[in-house]
């Protein structure tokens, strides 16, 4: 039998390759991106650490630059439309993580046009949900063999293609507290490597526009009952409100921290803790105002029979996603939780910095019992 013989039977080449290389990355080891000749080591600035430092600046020998996003190149004060290169001739870490993530990162050199392979570089942490700054190395063929190595337009290309590739696995009904007639339907794929739930409350009548609410994980708040935002309020509120209705399908998203993941979400958080804006937090960190994708969300929802929905849900964004997905948006729905002092901040820059659909009047009149 050849060596991908079996293999070959059950992976999609592409697609497995760049599976390969986000959980590298993630896991803190070098990443090669090709771009034709092209030959880049990628490795997150989190596994930078400084006993290794020596040896990797050694190795780079003056070869290495800086990989950052457009946002964080705004936030040092270089307004770009693509990602920009920064010229590392030494592995100075400090340097590094100041210009990559501090709040007091000063921009001291010229910025490159990103090459594709960079771009692609910053797209594979984006993947692994890592901070979004990559040290990157040409190398050679013989520096690179060993390591992992995928092409950038397979990188680029990964989301869509995830997307298209989604697949219904596994259902069951699952009573719940506020939906006793209720089933989950548990698909593959959408984000990365991870599952995506659509939980199908009650039996709404596919013949007619559904309720559909897509809610995009938030451990804080759905799970703990954080203050700092209305997450938690929100999804009950649609639950309790499918059931004493006509049914819907909710849709929960692994999209924590507006898709940045969870450890990114409590750096963002403890800046806030500093007094900042939840956008100019999640700048500073080198992330734009959302890096959520719906498109799977709307495949989700084809699997299921959905053609046509009412959408329950503040976010301009996402009625624009299904309409573009090829759903018949045939209403659209304000979903209200509860304003506290904790949270007024950030429900008010989600409506002026996001154009959100929030009304605080609407919010004190409408907010949900509390159990």
């Amino acid at each position: 039998m050849a060596k991908s013989g079996i293999l070959g039977l059950f992976e999609k080449p592409p697609v497995a390759q760049v599976e390969r290389a986000i959980a590298e990355f993630r896991s803190g080891r070098p990443v090669v991106v090709q771009e034709g000749d092209e030959l880049l080591i990628a490795i997150g600035v989190e596994a930078l650490e400084r006993d290794a430092a020596a040896e990797l600046d050694a190795f780079a020998a003056g070869r290495g630059r800086l990989l950052l996003s457009v946002a964080r190149l705004r936030k040092l004060g270089r307004a770009r439309k693509a990602p920009g290169v920064v010229a590392f001739p030494a592995l100075d870490l400090d340097r590094l993580e100041a210009l990559s993530h501090r709040t007091d990162g000063k921009l001291d050199a010229p910025v490159a046009l990103a090459s594709a392979a960079d771009i692609a570089a910053l797209e594979l942490a984006a993947l692994a949900l890592t901070l979004p700054s990559v040290f990157a190395i040409p190398a050679t063929k013989a520096e690179a063999q060993g390591l992992v190595t995928v092409a950038a337009g397979d990188v680029m290309a990964f989301r869509a293609r995830a997307a298209a590739d989604m697949k219904l696995i596994s259902r069951s009904p699952v009573p719940l507290e506020l939906a006793p007639r209720s089933e989950f339907a548990v698909f593959r794929g959408g984000e990365g490597m991870r599952d995506q739930v659509a939980i199908i409350v009650g039996q709404p009548d596919l013949t007619k526009p559904v309720a559909v609410r897509m809610h995009s994980a938030c451990l804080t708040g759905d799970l703990f009952g954080s203050l700092k935002c209305d997450c938690g309020d929100q999804l009950r509120h649609t639950v309790r409100q499918m059931a004493e209705g006509d049914g819907g399908v909710l849709l929960y998203l692994d999209q924590e921290g507006r898709g940045n993941g969870i450890a990114n979400k409590m750096r963002a958080y403890a800046l806030q803790a500093q007094g900042w804006d939840t956008y100019d937090a999640d700048e500073a960190l080198g992330f734009d105002l959302d890096q959520r994708h719906f498109d799977f969300a709307a495949n989700m929802l084809k699997q299921l029979g959905v053609t046509s929905v009412r959408l329950l849900t503040n976010n301009p964004v996402k009625i624009a996603a299904l309409k573009e997905a090829g759903l018949d948006v045939a209403a659209d729905q304000r979903v209200h939780g509860r304003s506290t002092a904790e949270n007024v901040r950030y429900l008010a820059s989600k409506r002026d910095r996001a154009g959100h659909f929030i009304d605080f009047d609407q919010m004190a009149a409408h907010a949900p019992a509390q159990d």
